[in-house]
This record gives C-alpha cells, sequence and structure tokens, in this order.
C-alpha cells in the first residue's frame, strides 16, 4: 500500500488541477470535452512515460536518451508507410520493426551506459541530443520511394511531417471506443495501453525483475552473488528502448503524424517529470508512478493553456504555464532530494 501513497507534490499538482478544473466552469468550456482530450493525452504519452521503469529500477538513471527509442520507433513507422502498409497491418508492422531497431539501438546505447556507470543521466542526454543530427542526417538520404513521404521538391529526402490519415491515424483510438453520451471513452486505446503496463509490471515480479531491482540498492552484493551486472544492465535498456518505439507509434497514431528531424529533440523531459510527478525516485519506479504521472502532467498542460489564455493576457498565458508546471516539476526534484537525504540520516 505504501506504493499508493500520495506524496506532497503530487498532492500539489491535484489541488493544481482541481483549481484548474473550477475554472473552467467561468470560462466557458466543456468538463466532457476536457475528460475526452485527457484521456487521449494520458495514454498516448502514457507508453512513453512507461518506457523509462526498466532502466530507472536497474540503476541507469532516469533515460534521457529517450530520442534514441523513439527514432526506432519512427523509422519502423517509415518502413510500414513506405510499403503502403494500412490499418492494422500497417500499426503491426511499425510495431515489429520499431521494436526490432530499438534492440540494435538499445544495444549500442547500452554499451555506452556501461562504460560510463555513475554518469548515466548526463551522458543519456547527450547521447539523445548527438543521436538526433545523425538521424536528421539519414532521413534526409534515406532511399525512401513513397511520394507522399517526400519533400515535394526534387523528390530526395523525407518530409518533417508526415500524414498518417489512410494509413493508421488513429488505428488504437477509434477501436472498441465507447460513447456515453458526449463522454468518449477510447477503451481501445487504453487496453493497449493496460497490457503493456501489465507486461511491465508482471516483468518486475519475474526473478529477473527482482534481480534489476537489487542492483542500484546494493550493487557489491549482487555482484558476488555471481551476478552479470552489465548483461542485466543490457536487457534493461533494450527493453527501455523498445518499450519507447511503440511508445511513440502509440503517440503518433493518436496525433495523425509522424514527426521527423528534430521532433523527438525534448520529449525525454516531458516524460521525465511525468514518471517523477508520479513519485517515482531515482531508482524505483511502478506503473502507478506512470499512470498517475502522466494523467496529472498531462492533464495540467491541457487545462493549462485554455485558463492561460481566458485569465491572463494571451501573449503571456504560454510563459505563465511553463513557469507554473516547472515550477511544481522542480519542487518535485527538490522534494525527492530532501526525502533521500533524510532517509540515510
Amino acid at each position: 500500500m505504501n506504493r499508493l501513497r500520495l506524496e506532497t507534490p503530487q498532492l500539489i499538482v491535484i489541488s493544481y488541477l482541481i483549481v484548474l478544473a473550477v475554472s473552467l466552469k467561468f470560462i466557458g468550456i466543456s468538463y466532457i470535452d476536457m475528460i475526452n482530450e485527457s484521456l487521449i493525452k494520458w495514454v498516448m504519452n502514457g507508453v512513453l512515460v512507461l518506457s523509462l521503469i526498466p532502466m530507472i529500477n536497474v540503476g541507469a538513471g532516469r533515460n534521457f536518451g529517450l530520442p534514441i527509442g523513439i527514432s526506432a520507433g519512427l523509422l519502423g513507422m517509415c518502413i510500414a508507410l513506405e510499403f503502403r502498409l494500412e490499418g492494422w497491418q500497417g500499426f503491426g508492422v511499425s510495431v515489429l520493426a520499431g521494436s526490432i531497431i530499438a534492440v540494435l539501438f538499445g544495444y549500442i546505447y547500452s554499451v555506452v551506459l556501461n562504460r560510463l556507470k555513475g554518469n548515466e543521466e548526463i551522458v543519456g542526454t547527450f547521447a539523445g541530443f548527438s543521436f538526433i543530427p545523425i538521424m536528421n542526417l539519414f532521413w534526409s538520404l534515406a532511399p525512401f520511394k513513397n511520394r507522399q513521404m517526400l519533400y515535394p521538391v526534387g523528390g530526395q529526402g523525407l518530409r518533417p511531417k508526415i500524414n498518417l490519415d489512410g494509413y493508421f491515424a488513429g488505428i488504437l483510438d477509434n477501436f472498441l471506443k465507447i460513447n456515453i453520451g458526449r463522454l468518449v471513452v477510447p477503451a481501445g486505446l487504453i487496453l493497449f495501453f493496460l497490457i503493456l503496463c501489465s507486461i511491465v509490471y508482471l516483468f518486475q515480479k519475474t526473478r529477473m525483475g527482482i534481480t534489476m531491482a537489487a542492483i542500484p540498492e546494493n550493487e557489491t552484493f549482487v555482484k558476488l552473488s555471481g551476478i552479470n551486472i552489465n548483461r542485466y544492465r543490457r536487457i534493461a535498456i533494450i527493453f527501455s528502448n523498445v518499450l519507447a518505439a511503440v511508445g511513440i507509434i502509440v503517440y503518433s497514431q493518436s496525433y495523425g503524424f509522424i514527426y521527423l528531424y528534430d521532433g523527438p529533440f525534448m520529449m525525454a523531459f516531458p516524460a521525465v517529470s511525468a514518471i517523477l510527478i508520479g513519485g517515482a525516485t531515482k531508482n524505483k519506479a511502478t506503473v502507478f508512478n506512470v499512470m498517475l504521472g502522466t494523467y496529472l502532467y498531462q492533464t495540467t498542460f491541457l487545462l493549462s493553456v485554455p485558463v492561460a489564455n481566458a485569465l491572463l493576457i494571451s501573449e503571456m498565458s504560454e510563459i505563465i504555464r511553463m513557469i507554473v508546471t516547472n515550477g511544481i516539476i522542480l519542487y518535485a526534484f527538490l522534494y525527492e532530494g530532501v526525502r533521500m537525504k533524510n532517509e540515510k540520516i
């Protein structure tokens, strides 16, 4: 039950959300529309946040190198579009191809992190940022032939933004969709997310998952037990990258577009912020942290825009929203640091 306990940062964000929700009534925005949108935002970002769990629990840090796994998923979708695969076939091939590529990218990424233990978050940030230019060069030179993916002038290089309409846009959003009056529940999308959450949860309960969780707690003891720590770290890093690849595919089908080039550049920070707000620590994260943190973080962003536009000068709304939201995130970091210091004492 301690894992489900709400800490001070979560209570503050929930209180902030309540204030925003009350404000909606005074600016004439429908609660139902906001709930519909929040459910979509929750799941379309949730898988990316879920991908952080294996690396956090094995002690490889919060994965600021998330763009590496995301790039694998983007490449998987481009392969599916190249063969003009539609519907579930296109979605399935995207997931399969993206996962295979993510295994390769994850292996290379794990070799780097295993050589630089103790600095995973800094190295991961630079690795993610450095990987983007490499992929930008690839997107410019990739030998794809589907004209809908290429620049209209010259026909060389992929477009920064590729429309998924006619392929598999909204394939999960519209699957098993339930309409209750004006309330729209994307049951298929939520079910897919819950299945992935269950896989991660059950993996944590396996012998391998328990061993991974023990590594950051007492690495010396684990090593003396004859465990190959680098091997377990490698598996966790690859697993995180595969989930990130699947996550960007889920995100893209909900959004309706594939964003290449600098699209994945800053995507690690919202994901890390969400799992932190959910209550995850540096070396321990749970599925509950992912589900709670993603909903709180994404809903905060969703509600802040219309409220700020209505109550403040429109030019200042984005600035105020970023100050308040990132201030909450900073407080969550500080709270975690104080809590860990008290635990050591």
